[in-house]
């Protein structure tokens, strides 16, 4: 792959084991949601097109990548079971790999993965570089070289 977009879900409510006694249930809040809308229509003036959108299935990082599709007219996300949370940044890089030569695939994660597959992709070792990622916050990275980071506020000033 060429281009490589790795997307932290938006912002979601916040953990309850009552309300979401499966955490993979947590949906994003009502404020979450529309400010990511702007924050993705802002990502389409500097990203016109992926070919490819592979998210966690979790539903707040899956409703994140639907937001992409409908606001930046990014493809409809699939299913990616190495994004999940908790799991280690080795699994979602084999994820992508599996996916095969394209010239633009996004992935729509959780924290700390996606930091830490960052890391991975940058250097080779996951714990190399540490990086805040804000939640709806972006990252470009080509053929290995870090081109940009993009908090969301900084991607709904574009808009």
């Amino acid at each position: 792959m060429s281009t490589l977009y790795v997307v932290r879900h938006a912002i979601a409510e916040d953990r309850d084991a009552e309300r979401w006694p499966d955490d993979s249930q947590r949906p994003l809040t009502k404020e979450g949601e529309t400010a990511f809308r702007s924050a993705a229509r802002g990502l389409e003036r500097i990203v016109p097109a992926v070919d490819v959108v592979l998210s966690s299935p979790y539903v707040r990082a899956w409703r994140t990548a639907e937001i992409l599709a409908a606001e930046a007219g990014w493809p409809a996300p699939e299913p990616c079971e190495a994004l999940e949370a908790e799991r280690p940044p080795e699994d979602a890089a084999a994820g992508i790999r599996a996916r095969g030569d394209v010239a633009g695939l996004a992935v729509v994660g959780h924290e700390p993965q996606l930091s830490r597959l960052v890391s991975l992709v940058l250097t080779g070792d996951p714990d190399a570089i540490a990086f805040d990622f804000k939640k709806g916050g972006v990252v470009r990275i080509d053929d290995r070289t870090l081109r940009w980071a993009a908090t969301p506020k900084m991607l709904r000033a574009l808009q």
